[in-house]
């Protein structure tokens, strides 16, 4: 059903469809309209979970990893300086295996105080171990949620769904809202591969000799290196459904391109008017959407724009120091070719 809503309630409302369990949430703008949203769902009786309110980002994630460690299905929501709070417990999540989820609302990181959309936020936390997938508008982010739970779930890594702030956040939008019984058919009740069980007592996460720790590191990486083939089983199995699909990332008129442009999140819906405008004056211009960027999906990179003369990416982040975070994931997939497009890195639209 067709429903007018911000993109925070989009969030909202996927995670109450997916019959999340339990939610530990701190506020922080921009996200603060996804929790507030969840405690009115816990408190008027229309969701079965445990709202757990604590005391700081930290503890929202600290009490998630008990959670999950129960085997049961989670959810947490946070934003720029929440985001950095939680870095210590990020690490912990993934190479815990934990299937948790998690929407992260693009947002500067201080000072000067900035409340208004860059990436630099999540895309710092880049080398945690979490899944990270950035949606454009309303709908993917709705749909991305439920995608997110089976894929975290599938590979027992941590999920990130990434928004930009008040251009998705507070933006109202039409969205297609999906009956409970479709979610459940896609979204079946968590099997999990670790449990705590008090009639069955295990030590999780102990001391891990050096003989251990590299092992369970590789394990991590190689978790990471099947999430774009269980990616595709995921968004298969989701089109048959709802009959929409996103894919790792989305080409726009690149077979012919000259130049492309490379964005992602709500940039890429006024690039696709501006290469529109561009082509239809002769001008030979595609776009590339990033939506999946941990794992970074190299292979798609070079079939896409290894064709290409050049290649402009406009990241709405900085490393210091270096460039762009996505100009930088571009180069790196692209350098080993014997012939590939010169990329040029352009910033824009940092804290806005």
């Amino acid at each position: 059903m067709k429903q007018v809503m911000e993109g925070s309630h989009a969030v909202s409302e996927a995670v109450r469809l997916a019959r999340v369990q339990v939610i530990s949430a701190y506020p922080i703008t921009p996200q603060t309209h996804i929790v507030e949203s969840l405690s009115e769902f816990y408190a008027e009786g229309s969701m079965d979970a445990r709202f757990l309110c604590v005391e700081s980002e930290h503890s929202a994630l600290a009490a998630l990893i008990g959670a999950s460690s129960c085997g049961v299905r989670t959810f947490t929501a946070t934003s720029s300086h929440g985001l950095a709070l939680m870095h210590e417990l990020l690490h912990w999540t993934a190479a815990a295996r934990l299937p948790i989820v998690m929407a992260e609302v693009n947002r500067a990181l201080g000072p000067g105080w900035n409340i208004w959309t860059d990436q630099t936020d999540s895309l710092s936390q880049r080398d945690t171990g979490w899944i990270q997938l950035y949606c454009e508008d309303g709908q993917e982010v709705l749909d991305t949620i439920f995608q997110a739970f089976r894929l975290a779930e599938m590979v027992n890594l941590p999920a990130m769904v990434v928004m930009d702030a008040f251009y998705l956040s507070h933006t109202y939008e039409p969205v297609d809202v999906p009956d409970q019984k479709r979610v459940d058919r896609f979204l079946p009740p968590i099997e999990p591969r670790i449990e705590l069980d008090v009639e069955n007592p295990c030590a999780l996460s102990q001391l891990s000799p050096p003989t251990m720790f590299m092992e369970l590191r590789h394990n991590i990486q190689i978790a990471m290196e099947h999430v774009p083939r269980c990616f595709k089983l995921v968004e298969d199995e989701f089109a048959a459904l709802f009959n929409r699909r996103y894919g790792q990332m989305e080409p726009v008129h690149c077979d012919d391109a000259e130049i492309i442009m490379v964005v992602t999140g709500t940039a890429a819906s006024t690039c696709r008017e501006v290469i529109s405008d561009l082509r239809s004056g002769g001008e030979k211009v595609g776009l590339l959407k990033i939506k999946m960027f941990r794992p970074f999906p190299k292979e798609l990179i070079r079939k896409f724009l290894a064709p290409a003369q050049k290649v402009a990416v406009v990241d709405r982040n900085f490393s210091f120091g270096t460039s762009g975070i996505f100009a930088q994931e571009i180069k790196a997939s692209l350098c080993n070719l014997d012939a590939h497009p010169f990329v040029f890195s352009y910033i824009a639209g940092l804290g806005g």
